[in-house]
């Protein structure tokens, strides 16, 4: 059973920076493509970031493009999202998804397990 864990949300001011972190179990972890969404109150489930199983191909949202850096280290079965600059409207709970494919994809249909979410919240 493949099980997948967000950790690292929080509160912090405008301007600041949190790192997200994802760790996967289960299944080995290189056979993922892995993607970060969030969902504020009231709003659909967006895209953020992706990142291929090799981690050599990133995606992002034009939102975070330039604050937001998403990585990944194999040998821990993680993934991590590097949030800075952070503004009040990144307010929402941050989900981690794995994908049983070599690429990534931006739809959250495309993803085959989700994590719990972790809230992250921007004051301003």
């Amino acid at each position: 059973q493949v099980q997948v864990v967000e950790s690292g949300g929080g509160l912090v001011q405008a301007g600041g920076s949190l790192r997200l972190s994802c760790g996967v179990s289960g299944r080995t972890f290189s056979s993922y493509a892995m993607g970060w969404f969030r969902q504020a109150p009231g709003k659909e489930r967006e895209f953020v970031a992706a990142i291929g199983r090799s981690g050599a191909r990133t995606w992002y949202a034009d939102s975070v493009k330039g604050r937001f850096a998403i990585s990944r280290d194999n040998a821990k079965n993680t993934v991590y999202l590097q949030m800075n600059s952070l503004k009040p409207e990144d307010t929402a709970v941050y989900y981690c998804a794995a994908r049983i494919s070599y690429n990534a994809a931006v739809p959250p249909a495309e993803y085959d397990y989700w994590g719990q979410g972790t809230q992250v919240t921007v004051s301003s």
